[in-house]
């Protein structure tokens, strides 16, 4: 009987450990709902913000999941040590291309926000997006601590 619990836990304690981290779907829903209401938008302003914001989103997550498939093939390779010098110089300006492009969408869609909404509702955004981070880190580094 010991051992039929042991076993019960064994397999339950991992499935546990990743339930208390959030998944993507869960995130964001967390950021819309912290935005929503450190921005307090009007309506007007909702019907102009959304949109920009989830065209954002769209762009930023095809970015990262492009990079994430060249870090992947990155990770396959054992060592740097194992590669010519103009590999590694290939990987690490294929990274800065990354940067550039991630900073070219953020200037794209603050020119885009800017242009449609109060600059102090701007500001907000982008405030929130960093207290957003932080809280999102704070809450879930280590583990879910309260």
């Amino acid at each position: 009987m010991k051992n039929l619990l042991f076993a019960a836990l064994m397999f339950l304690l991992p499935v546990t450990l990743l339930a208390q981290r959030p998944k993507g779907e869960e995130i964001e829903s967390l950021k819309i709902a912290y935005f929503t209401q450190k921005l307090d938008l009007s309506p007007e302003e909702a019907k102009i913000f959304w949109p920009i914001y989830n065209d954002m989103q769209s762009e930023q997550n095809a970015l990262r999941k492009e990079r994430m498939q060249k870090m992947i093939s990155f990770r396959k390779v054992d060592e740097i040590d194992n590669l010519t010098d103009s590999q590694v110089q290939s990987l690490i300006t294929s990274e800065f291309d990354f940067r550039q492009r991630d900073l070219n969408l953020e200037k794209k869609y603050y020119a885009k926000l800017k242009s449609s909404l109060p600059i102090k509702v701007v500001g907000k955004f982008y405030r929130a997006q960093e207290g957003f981070k932080r809280e999102l880190l704070n809450k879930y580094r280590g583990g879910q601590r309260q």
